[in-house]
């Protein structure tokens, strides 16, 4: 789509081309299902329409609504968003898995560093209040791993809805 977008609209600005193109990429992504033809047809009626109503979207179109290269070169850079955005949506599945990956990665990581750290006063207050509630012998905790593990197995077992 990079490639396609430096060889197209060569006589417009650089700021002109970059409204255009924005505009065309975004009336891609919004009709996945519409072809590019139907695209660039419906573009071309309502750019049409709102410079017959005195209302254009793009003022300097109206020297090149006519101009078969720009109707090329339109075409041919509709054709190289709707390329992109297939290959992106082909890609989702792929993504997905890559973020599902990096989320396990993350809890076990945090797990790890959990399994590390000296349990908080907190938890050690929380978990001495439940053992003399459910009269339960108290075990030493060595990490704040353990410790939630603990307390979540205390609440799992003498509640229906654990919530600290």
């Amino acid at each position: 789509m990079y490639q396609v977008k430096n060889q197209i609209y060569l006589e417009m600005t650089k700021t002109q081309k970059s409204a255009l193109c924005n505009f065309l990429r975004a009336l891609v992504k919004k009709s996945p299902q519409t072809s590019v033809e139907d695209i660039f047809d419906k573009f071309l009626e309502d750019e049409n329409y709102y410079f017959e109503i005195n209302n254009p979207h793009f003022e300097f179109l109206a020297e090149y609504l006519d101009d078969e290269q720009f109707q090329a070169d339109t075409i041919m850079y509709l054709k190289a968003c709707r390329k992109y955005y297939d290959y992106k949506k082909s890609q989702e599945p792929l993504i997905q898995a890559q973020k599902e990956y990096e989320k396990k990665k993350r809890a076990f990581l945090r797990e790890v560093k959990m399994s590390k750290e000296t349990p908080t006063k907190k938890q050690l207050y929380y978990y001495e209040k439940l053992c003399k509630k459910y009269g339960l012998e108290k075990k030493e905790l060595t990490s704040k791993l353990q410790a939630r593990d603990e307390i979540d197995k205390i609440l799992q077992e003498f509640c229906e809805n654990p919530k600290y």
